[in-house]
């Protein structure tokens, strides 16, 4: 098996010399597992099963991912089968396990074929793993158009056209590192993340949005300290709370009538206005 040569020699001799278990073997080994967690026992299930998971991890192998990485993961899921098995139910270790070896491998293949994360649906993770070969089965129908073999793969796997074209182009190639070499026209030598356009603000916007923000905080500091206690409080519970209180509410806060409290909010604000308008007059550039 060429395969083999990626696995380490003494786990696929194991798992060609590990003998087959009868049924009546295995019932009494997953038994002494589960009842009474016989680790001696669960050894030897795990051992036996072994080339299950050679097995199944082989199919992947198309994924460019190493298969002893993928073996790795089988026998996590092999583990996991083991803990959930239940004797009882007649059925054969190999049949429960191979879901969950399966499963086990999948998910590792979702998870580092790509750093964008795909397959995060149950569609989408059937979809990533039979459209290669639903595609190349059904191009070769006779009766079905080219244009509508998304349309039917999408019915088969559950998904909408989009995602189908979503997924086909994702996987008709391989990521591509933003420091990758690239040579222009005229012969210099960049990279893929030089042609990335960074549609924020400049930094030059950046700094003059800074010191103008911080500027007027304190243009606003100072307009507010020429108030006394009763104006600054209506102005800041009205004005400059991200909640705005009512008249009617703070004019029951401070004993007043909603009207009076119009008033004083209005006279507060003009004063307010005409501090401001000196302090620019004045040229007062307050640093930040």
């Amino acid at each position: 098996m060429g395969y083999s040569l990626e696995l380490s020699r003494d786990l696929v001799k194991a798992a060609k010399d590990a003998p087959y278990l009868e049924r009546g073997e295995e019932k009494r080994l997953t038994i002494a597992w589960s009842e009474h967690a016989d680790s001696a026992a669960l050894h030897v299930v795990v051992k036996a099963h072994m080339r299950l998971v050679i097995a199944l991890a082989t199919r992947f192998r198309h994924y460019g991912l190493p298969i002893a990485d993928l073996v790795q993961e089988g026998n996590v899921g092999l583990l996991q089968a083991a803990a959930r098995f239940d004797p009882s139910r007649e059925v054969r270790f190999s049949t429960y396990a191979t879901w969950w070896i399966r499963a086990s491998i999948q998910d590792y293949v979702l998870r580092n074929w790509s750093i964008v994360r795909g397959g995060t649906s149950a569609g989408q993770k059937k979809l990533f793993f039979n459209l290669r070969r639903l595609s190349a089965k059904l191009t070769r129908e006779p009766r079905l158009p080219a244009a509508d073999v998304f349309d039917a793969i999408a019915t088969v796997t559950g998904v909408n056209r989009a995602e189908v074209e979503l997924m086909s182009s994702r996987l008709s190639g391989f990521d591509l590192s933003l420091n990758a070499p690239i040579i222009d026209d005229n012969g210099a030598s960049l990279e893929r993340i030089d042609f990335l356009v960074d549609e924020g603000p400049l930094p030059d916007d950046i700094v003059e949005e800074t010191i103008d923000t911080d500027r007027r905080s304190l243009w606003l500091r100072d307009a507010l300290a020429i108030l006394d206690e009763r104006e600054s409080r209506i102005v800041r519970e009205r004005r400059l709370n991200e909640n705005v209180v009512t008249l009617e509410t703070m004019g029951r806060r401070l004993g007043i009538s909603k009207e009076r409290v119009r008033q004083i909010e209005a006279r507060a604000l003009g004063k307010m206005r005409l501090a401001l308008s000196q302090i620019q007059d004045n040229g007062i550039n307050a640093e930040p």
